[in-house]
C-alpha cells in the first residue's frame, strides 16, 4: 500500500486572533445606561465589571459618595448589575476611573 499525505480541511476561525490580542474589539466593555422609569424618574445601570469584584462594595461607596439609592440584580444573560436612582452617569464614570476599577477608554456610556 502506498501513503498518501493528505491533509483535511478543518474549521477556520477568522477572529480567533482577534479574541488573543488586544485590538479594539476584544475588550470588555463597562455599559453605564440611563433608562427611564414614570415622568421625571430615571434609573442608572452599570454593567460589564469583572466577577472578582465585590458589587455590594462598589454599590455602597457609589450610593454614599451620590447620595442615591441603589441594589445590585443578578441576571441570567448579564450577570450581575448595579442599578442606582437618578442620572449618575458621568458620576459613575469618573468615579471607576478615579478608583483605577476601570480606564477610561474601557468605559462606554450610552443614553441621550
Amino acid at each position: 500500500m502506498v501513503e498518501l499525505d493528505i491533509q483535511v480541511p478543518s474549521a477556520y476561525d477568522p477572529f480567533a486572533e482577534a479574541k488573543d490580542s488586544d485590538a479594539p474589539g476584544a475588550k470588555d466593555y463597562i455599559h453605564i445606561r440611563i433608562q427611564q422609569r414614570n415622568g421625571k424618574k430615571s434609573l442608572t445601570t452599570v454593567q460589564g465589571l469583572k466577577k472578582e469584584y465585590s458589587y455590594e462594595r462598589i454599590l455602597k461607596d457609589l450610593k454614599k459618595d451620590f447620595c442615591c439609592n441603589g441594589n445590585v440584580v443578578q441576571d441570567k444573560e448579564l450577570g450581575k448589575i448595579i442599578q442606582l436612582q437618578g442620572d449618575q452617569r458621568k458620576k459613575v464614570s469618573q468615579f471607576l476611573v478615579q478608583t483605577g476599577i476601570a480606564k477610561k477608554d474601557h468605559i462606554k456610556i450610552h443614553g441621550f
